[in-house]
């Protein structure tokens, strides 16, 4: 088996069981029955579970946080003086996970539950892990944010920012339960660009209700 295939097949197993299991409940035994590999590969290539934790949020947010870089450099290279709205904002974010999943929603409701779990279940290595490795973008996220809200107080920013993330997660990674209640309960289908075209009017609006 290549390197880069079994690097490959650790993560997709340790992502999708994770995000079951959650972090503390996931052993690496399991993790490697899933993968069809041994113990040693993951000890090899990672070093520890907290290692392996860090690089299935890297192998996502890598590209994803490149992506809105790129596109927010052009961006202000075309337009210097222009202030960005919340909802242009949040189409830069939208455009990035569309791109960085290839639009796999599956692969996205599984990164956004293992974002959720990486609040709740106290893994402080890797909240410390993502804000050593991506700080410099979430400030400069966070100060367009506050460029386009020059009314709210750092603070309130601050938990609506959060606010936002939280909905963002819950629908996206319930998208197919709430489409199929939706489907169930209004005799409608909706699909999931009808989804996300839902809910980002809905995020810019709780970022700048007063």
């Amino acid at each position: 088996m290549a390197q880069n295939d079994t690097v490959t097949r650790i993560l997709d197993a340790a992502e999708v069981l994770f995000a079951e299991q959650g972090f503390a409940e996931t052993s690496l035994r399991t993790i490697t029955a899933k993968a069809g590999v041994n113990l040693a590969a993951v000890n090899y290539h990672f070093g520890s579970k907290k290692a392996l934790i860090q690089a299935v949020f890297a192998r996502f947010l890598g590209p994803f946080y490149k992506l809105i870089e790129v596109s927010l450099d052009m961006h202000e290279k075309q337009h210097p003086d222009s202030v960005l709205s919340i909802e242009d904002i949040l189409k830069f974010v939208a455009r990035a996970m569309a791109n960085v999943t290839e639009g796999d929603r599956n692969r996205l409701a599984i990164f956004m539950r293992l974002l959720g779990l990486a609040y709740n279940q106290g893994q402080g290595h890797l909240r410390k892990f993502l804000q050593t490795e991506y700080r410099t973008l979430y400030r400069r996220v966070m100060a367009l944010i506050a460029r386009a809200t020059p009314e709210l107080q750092p603070v309130e920013r601050y938990w609506r920012f959060h606010f936002m993330l939280g909905a963002a997660a819950f629908t996206l990674s319930s998208m197919e339960h709430l489409r199929a209640i939706v489907e169930h309960d209004f005799n409608t289908k909706c699909t999931e660009e009808e989804v996300v075209g839902y809910l980002l009017p809905f995020l810019a609006a709780g970022i700048r209700a007063k």
